[in-house]
């Protein structure tokens, strides 16, 4: 892509001090990674903050004309519910832009929905109930332990160590404390195992990247091993300082064939493009099953998915230039 003028839509992040603020924040460290590889290929970065005053954001857009957008929004207003909401206006206003359509984000946000989907596709997945309020549904038809999690959120917002409940004695009371806070929720069977993330890259075919293991061995003893909120944003707590990322080189080939092949599935599934990540762990037959598709994971440098590119030999700023090179793709069809 010849130098040109490149936006960075991004969603205005909480003020320190808010309930979930460290992770609302982490975009800004993604607005400026970006905007210094930007910089190094030569493009004018120009930052476009996005909340509900969407009259503004416009006005910024056509002001700098922008031939392209870096779309980092992970809400608007920190609301979940409107996640695709920045790239449909993209798509209204027949921006380029990178990442995924507005359906995608909007499908694999709604862990309920998403739920569906894999069910729908013969993807393995933890069993579930969505819980929007009212009488807890009995028999339950599940087995505990279990975990909540937000319908709607992303970030781990919302899981955590009191997400996970060993017994359904109190789970009534613990459901509308939850609901109180989330709104709706998924509850579904805690699945022990191994862990892993598996990032995609490219259009209009993506490419599987080095598949990498959450490492619990240092995981503090007593606590049930998740990425919970603390584990990403809370640098005092010791969840954060033994969640390790690493690449295992010598997973099975059987193991390694059958959470590529699915994390490829899932991509397809719900149309994801550009970039993504899919969450799986291991049930006690070997067999992968989905926790979760995400559709713009963080890109922040220190992020999983940075992380995975770089193990190809790609550096930060490859990986800018091609997100950019998909987005002159899509706009030659």
């Amino acid at each position: 892509m010849r130098s040109s003028i490149v936006g960075i839509a991004h969603n205005r992040p909480l003020a320190p001090g808010q309930p979930d603020w460290e992770s609302s924040a982490d975009v800004l460290v993604q607005v400026e990674a970006i905007e210094g590889a930007l910089m190094e290929l030569g493009h004018q970065a120009v930052r476009l903050p996005l909340d509900r005053d969407a009259g503004d954001f416009i006005a910024r857009l056509r002001d700098c004309r922008a031939g392209v957008v870096v779309n980092l929004c992970e809400s608007v207003d920190d609301d979940p519910m409107l996640i695709g909401h920045p790239a449909a206006l993209l798509e209204l206003l027949g921006v380029p832009f990178t990442g995924s359509s507005s359906l995608a984000l909007a499908m694999s946000t709604d862990k309920l929905l998403a739920k569906r989907l894999f069910k729908a596709a013969n993807l393995r997945t933890p069993a579930y109930f969505c819980y929007d309020g009212g009488p807890v549904p009995r028999p339950l038809g599940l087995n505990p332990p279990l975990i909540l999690k937000p319908r709607f959120q992303d970030a781990s917002i919302g899981i955590d160590q009191d997400s996970v409940i060993t017994s359904t004695r109190g789970l009534a009371e613990k459901l509308r404390d939850f609901h109180g806070r989330y709104g709706p929720l998924l509850v579904e069977e805690y699945l022990p195992g191994r862990e892993f993330n598996v990032s995609l890259f490219g259009y209009p075919l993506p490419r599987i990247l080095p598949v990498a293991e959450i490492d619990f061995a240092d995981f503090p003893a007593g606590l049930f091993p998740i990425v919970g909120y603390r584990a990403k944003w809370d640098s005092s707590a010791p969840e954060y300082h033994t969640t390790r990322r690493v690449f295992p080189g010598h997973l099975p080939p059987s193991l390694l064939w059958s959470i590529r092949q699915v994390a490829k599935e899932c991509f397809d599934l719900f149309g994801l493009r550009d970039y993504g990540r899919v969450d799986l762990r291991v049930d006690e037959r070997g067999r992968p099953c989905v926790l979760e598709v995400n559709a713009n994971p963080c890109l922040s440098p220190d992020a999983g998915f940075p992380a995975a590119v770089s193990q190809t030999g790609m550096s930060y700023r490859d990986m800018v230039r091609d997100l950019l090179h998909f987005c002159g793709k899509r706009g030659e069809s």
